[in-house]
């Protein structure tokens, strides 16, 4: 059966309170990000720009070394990709016709965010249920966008298939599963609130398309594949190069880095107990 792709842990896997975290915070934030600049000035995107990057270099401090060189790998990719799909190409406009300065940064966060999900006790544990709701609402959404919608939607049910094609193909399907909820929640807000809109029609197939299109994941999944794939080579690069220029780690400038990196990753775990303590407290009370 082609679901075999997505089993069960039946062992009741860990459920770490980091991965909650880290989607919860990034879903809230995708949300009041794009909210407010559907309204805000370009000179409000650098400072959204500015909290983005400080957001996702303090998640970063308590991940490992191949997932921060991951999210990296992303952004490199996703920025360059946003600039020749939105600036160049026209498939989506932003308000101001740029790339806003927190777009790089959130394709860390939304990378990081599938990645923490995708590991996530709860998507181990019932990857075979989400897998289904995933297909059937996605699925729908498209046939919606296909017969129903004001506007056609024939490129989003392309994009359908490749989404499949990566959940049942793909090197990591439960980290493009875990890719459709966070995208679909950013897709939608962004374009409510008037952040971006999608071109009527597909720059290079010249297939109309919806706002957004149905299958607009697959884009995301896209990025993480290039993430995962491109990850390790770029940390073998790294290897070869401070072996044959070494750092001085005894020097001054050094050692203040690392002090106020973990300044900002204790305080940020500290964060992450309260916050997750406090949930499960409330969860506790609303379930007793």
């Amino acid at each position: 059966m082609i679901l075999n792709t997505f089993t069960n842990d039946i062992n009741d896997p860990v459920h770490n309170q980091r991965d909650y975290f880290i989607a919860a915070f990034t879903f809230i934030s995708v949300a009041g990000c794009l909210i407010s600049d559907g309204s805000g000035s370009q000179q409000w995107q650098y400072a959204l720009g500015v909290f983005a990057w400080f957001f996702l270099f303090c998640l970063l401090l308590g991940e490992t070394v191949s997932v921060r060189m991951q999210v990296i790998v992303a952004v490199a990719f996703a920025t360059v990709g946003e600039n020749f799909a939105s600036p160049y190409l026209g498939g989506y406009i932003y308000r101001f016709e740029n790339v806003p300065a927190y777009v790089p940064p959130g394709h860390g966060m939304v990378y990081l965010t599938a990645l923490a999900l995708s590991r996530s006790g709860l998507f181990l544990r019932y990857a075979r249920e989400l897998a289904i709701f995933v297909l059937i609402v996605c699925g729908l959404w498209s046939l919606w966008g296909l017969m129903l919608a004001e506007r056609l939607d024939q490129s989003g049910a392309l994009l359908y298939v490749v989404f499949v094609a990566f959940l049942f193909k793909g090197q990591s399907p439960l980290l493009y599963l875990a890719a459709f909820f966070i995208t679909t929640w950013l897709e939608i807000i962004g374009t409510v609130s008037g952040t971006w809109q999608w071109a009527p029609t597909d720059p290079v197939l010249h297939w109309s398309q919806g706002n957004p299109p149905s299958g607009v994941a697959a884009m995301y999944c896209l990025v993480d594949a290039v993430a995962i794939n491109g990850a390790p080579g770029v940390l073998k690069l790294m290897e070869k190069v401070t072996h044959r220029y070494p750092i001085d780690r005894s020097h001054n400038k050094y050692r203040l880095f690392q002090w106020f990196s973990k300044g900002i990753a204790l305080g940020t775990d500290f964060c992450i107990k309260k916050t997750s303590g406090l949930v499960l407290r409330t969860y506790g009370a609303i379930k007793n």
